[in-house]
């Protein structure tokens, strides 16, 4: 006979057996056939949501890194998203129709009202107007705006206009290239505001004059020229526009050349739409001035060309400036 104390062990671990199936069943049958791994995580767009940044505050996501650079550690900013937004949509299409309408206007300008002469012809006599110094800055800041102007349009629309046309290969080396014209060259411009500010400031400060040269047109629509002095106020304006402008574009276009010296990802967003906004909104007003001083106006070239105009061009469109240089000079050369 099996003793007792035997009988009852193994009815004990048979009852624990049954027990344990039992708890088992109602949980097992609680299990889904098929799993659904975003059903109840947290959807991007939720996440994105929850981490809209206060005014004045980049929200980022972070881990944790071995790098030394705690930049590494960001995952994801979604501010970020918000500004490649922007500058993929909105700057391109203020660019775009800047430019596009600029030249319009330009086109328009010259089909009805043509190349302004000088009402009295060519005098024979000219009057220096811009020294070599005069016209070093001028240039130094001309040409190397054009090549700044150029490759910073190619980083802008070079993907959608030039990349179809020339392939992968050409436009990735030219970039490449552009690049380096870029980011040299500015130093270039950078000099050229300064000396520019330097030599002509003193000669460009707003006057109440200036108002009656724009209430006339400055002599481009309408009849007669302003009195004005060595700038009136249209030369006044591009003068102005081209320092803060200049100014804007080499601040945060240093900010871009040199990251996180100032300020962090954020500033770094903000330098790159205000080099963008600055970059087409100079290139639109220096179209104008490219037009106004070349094929737009007769003998205005000559002013940065040989530095010396001619005397009737100069007594129509600065008289105030040709009284002053008559009493100091006393008189005017003849025409070579």
């Amino acid at each position: 006979p099996v003793p007792m104390s035997f009988t009852k062990s193994v009815a004990l671990v048979m009852g624990a057996l049954i027990a344990m199936m039992l708890v088992m069943l109602p949980a097992q049958a609680q299990q889904p056939t098929s799993v659904n791994p975003t059903a109840s995580s947290v959807q991007e767009k939720q996440l994105l949501e929850a981490l809209k940044p206060e005014f004045g505050k980049t929200v980022a996501i972070e881990g944790r890194g071995s790098f030394p650079d705690v930049k590494s550690h960001v995952l994801q900013q979604p501010a970020g998203r918000e500004w490649q937004n922007f500058r993929d949509t909105t700057l391109s299409r203020v660019g775009a129709y800047g430019i596009l309408g600029i030249l319009g206007v330009i086109a328009a300008f010259y089909l009805l009202r043509g190349k302004v002469r000088i009402a009295a012809g060519p005098s024979g006599r000219t009057m220096l107007r811009f020294g070599s110094v005069d016209r070093f800055a001028h240039w130094l800041t001309a040409t190397s705006f054009i090549a700044l102007a150029l490759t910073g349009l190619n980083i802008t629309f070079g993907r959608t206009l030039i990349l179809p046309l020339v392939g992968d290969t050409t436009f990735a080396n030219v970039t490449q290239m552009g690049k380096f014209v870029h980011n040299y060259v500015s130093f270039a411009f950078a000099l050229g505001i300064v000396l520019m500010f330097v030599l002509w400031a003193k000669d460009n400060l707003p006057s109440l004059r200036d108002i009656r040269w724009f209430a006339q047109g400055g002599g481009l629509i309408g009849l007669g020229h302003p009195p004005a002095d060595r700038f009136n106020g249209g030369q006044k304006l591009i003068f102005w526009s081209t320092i803060i402008g200049g100014v804007a574009l080499s601040v945060s276009g240093y900010m871009l050349m040199f990251p996180y010296v100032v300020g962090g990802i954020g500033g770094l967003q903000a330098a790159n739409v205000v080099h963008a906004l600055a970059g087409v909104i100079l290139v639109a007003i220096i179209l104008g001035h490219i037009y106004i001083g070349s094929i737009g106006m007769e003998g205005a070239f000559a002013a940065m060309g040989s530095g010396k105009v001619d005397v009737n061009w100069a007594k129509e469109h600065h008289s105030i400036w040709v009284d002053k240089v008559m009493k100091r000079d006393g008189k005017v050369t003849p025409a070579e």
